[in-house]
């Protein structure tokens, strides 16, 4: 007798995620409390941006809080990553949080996957070849 099953979004995320590893691209894990330097000032947020309001942001003290993106998962890849040994191709898939009143449409917690390639004679066209084989 089956007992249970994956769930759906952990399925969706899984295929996506060998979709994107066909492609070559790296799949990126990263840190859901994260630093609002990583959170908000790498992605040229400044502080007085709407979004790092106490009423958007679950803020853990000053410096901490859930991250509100994947985005800074980019940041950290491109910080480490060597490009003197090649392009960089990634996806960041994972759980974010904002302080959204729950309805049918908003959760203050959802998924959220980005994408980025960082690589010499890139095109829009490299771009939508991407798209059509997602």
């Amino acid at each position: 007798q089956k007992k249970g099953s994956r769930h759906i979004l952990t399925q969706t995320q899984e295929e996506i995620e060998e979709i994107f590893l066909g492609m070559g691209y790296e799949i990126v894990d990263g840190y859901e409390v994260e630093t609002d330097h990583y959170n908000f000032e790498r992605m040229n947020l400044p502080k007085d941006h709407p979004a790092r309001d106490m009423q958007d942001t679950f803020y853990i003290t000053n410096e901490v809080l859930l991250r509100t993106h994947t985005s800074p998962m980019q940041a950290r890849t491109m910080d480490a990553h060597d490009f003197s040994k090649g392009g960089l191709r990634m996806i960041a898939p994972g759980r974010v949080y904002r302080r959204d009143t729950d309805d049918a449409t908003h959760s203050h917690q959802f998924h959220q996957i980005e994408g980025l390639v960082i690589d010499k004679n890139i095109t829009m066209a490299d771009l939508k070849g991407t798209l059509d084989l997602v």
